[in-house]
């Protein structure tokens, strides 16, 4: 078990998807949620048996930051009587049977005219737990730029823009996944920036959050990883409930694992997202990071402490000091 647990560390660590029933095993699901909430004397909002439904009751987008040779920002004209003649980067709703890449590259060419091609996630969205937004760079590989004698109901035209101060956003919420996006471009090869990710080809019927949570023990100074150990082997896994925050849902289920005086800890960024069009779920898997020794981190639930490899290590630590080492989470208040 212990080289399965390796295993998936290194498949994690290098962005991929993980394969196997184990690692779709939900710790605390909405059910479990619930019930904490109702001990609590509150009345739940979202049924146990919640299921993502794509369109219904869950919303992904995606959107596209390409920058040229020159660094200028490839942006689109609103076509949409609400915000009519703004300027925005490529972004639209995923539609059914589609992966994230798909729509990322659809969306790029109904608004631009223009075909790319996705290097990586950028950054990961999300409002609520209902509301995902997945944030990809792309080059250009193709098509011809649109113009306005081009337009349609996707678009007025596209540009490649120098100077946002010349144009009317629809939003500002775009700024600093632009800025991210310039400063990724402008690091060099192995240079705090996380290697290039793209989302995993691994279905999902739930919203999962899975935790990588790493530890230092004093008396070896070695890293360690948390385990659950319900069911089978696993790390520790909790559904992402839509009427929540993921940073609520986080903090509940660390209370659920630690106590309510669960230590400090930092949720650092992701190493993978999982998603695929058979199902309508996705899961991420967020690194977080204890400041306290494992001996002054107790467990009350079914988990354990787990050492690395000091190959894992190696590459953990500077995911933990370095900022940009991770796919950024981005929850939007």
């Amino acid at each position: 078990m212990s080289r399965q647990v390796d295993s998936n560390i290194a498949l994690l660590l290098d962005g991929l998807g993980l394969e196997g029933e184990e690692n779709d095993f939900c710790d605390f699901t909405i059910a479990d949620q619930n019930s904490v909430a109702e001990a609590q004397g509150i009345t739940p909002t979202t049924p146990s048996n919640f299921k993502p439904v794509l369109g219904k009751n869950v919303t992904y987008v995606v959107a596209c930051v390409i920058l040229n040779e020159h660094n200028d920002l490839l942006m689109m004209q609103e076509a949409k009587e609400s915000c009519a003649g703004k300027w925005y980067l490529p972004a639209g709703r995923m539609e059914k049977g589609e992966t994230i890449v798909q729509a990322a590259c659809r969306e790029v060419l109904e608004e631009t005219g223009l075909e790319c091609e996705p290097k990586t996630l950028l950054t990961v969205e999300t409002a609520g737990g209902s509301w995902f937004r997945f944030v990809l760079t792309a080059d250009v590989v193709g098509g011809e730029l649109k113009t306005p004698a081009k337009a349609d109901k996707e678009s007025l035209q596209a540009k490649w823009i120098s100077n946002l101060q010349e144009i009317s956003l629809r939003s500002n919420d775009i700024l600093h996944l632009i800025d991210k996006a310039k400063l990724q471009k402008q690091s060099k090869p192995g240079q705090s920036w996380h290697q290039n990710i793209l989302p995993a080809l691994t279905p999902h019927s739930k919203n999962l959050m899975r935790l990588i949570i790493v530890i230092k023990k004093r008396s070896t100074n070695r890293m360690h990883v948390l385990l659950s150990e319900k069911t089978s082997i696993h790390f520790p896994t909790c559904e992402i409930n839509p009427a929540k925050s993921v940073h609520s849902t986080l903090r509940r289920f660390m209370v659920e694992m630690f106590g309510a005086d669960v230590g400090q800890h930092r949720p650092l960024g992701l190493l993978n997202l999982e998603a695929d069009p058979s199902a309508d779920g996705c899961c991420i898997s967020l690194l977080v990071v204890f400041r306290a020794p494992l001996e002054e981190v107790p467990i009350i639930g079914k988990c354990a402490w787990h050492e690395i490899p000091r190959e894992f290590e190696n590459k953990f630590l500077p995911m933990i000091t370095t900022k940009n080492s991770t796919i950024e989470l981005h929850v939007v208040r």
